[in-house]
């Protein structure tokens, strides 16, 4: 039988990026950037970016590792300004997280310096909150080499 309980976790990460808002901002907003950084390349991946739109990111199951499924739903989206959404993450057929976040943007001399806030729900010790934390830097640093690799001309 399961130990239910809820762990109940906050985290923020705060990279800044050479690029100007409207890129960083669009890397997260246009379907193909977002899969590229945030999914990889063996995840089913889908992007309606609307308030009310849904995002999901589906990977299969991999040796001992159950497939993952993280679905979204967008809450406020302020173009250049703000995402806000809440997200459940399923190891199988075990919902592992429920969380809300809020992703802000913000103009510098060098760029842009993005803050990402993280409130989650971490249910039954399916997932750790410092592997979420740790996932996200990770995907945060992807974005990093979308900008780069994909510099504008």
């Amino acid at each position: 039988m399961t130990d239910r309980h809820v762990l109940h976790a906050t985290f923020t990460l705060e990279p800044s990026y050479p690029a100007p808002l409207s890129r960083v901002f669009a890397a997260w907003a246009d379907p193909a950037a977002k899969a590229r950084w945030f999914a990889g390349p063996d995840t089913e991946h889908a992007l309606d970016f609307r308030v009310g739109g849904r995002e999901t990111a589906c990977r299969p199951a991999d040796g001992n590792q159950p497939a993952l499924k993280f679905e979204s739903v967008y809450h406020d989206i302020v173009t250049d300004e703000r995402i806000v959404y809440s997200s459940t993450l399923s190891a199988g057929d075990q919902l592992a997280t429920v969380s809300l976040t809020t992703v802000e943007f913000r103009p510098t001399a060098a760029g842009t310096q993005l803050v990402l806030t993280e409130q989650g729900a971490f249910l039954d010790g399916y997932e750790d909150p410092r592997w979420r934390e740790e996932g996200t830097s990770k995907q945060l640093a992807a974005l990093a080499a979308e900008l780069t690799e994909r510099a504008a001309p």
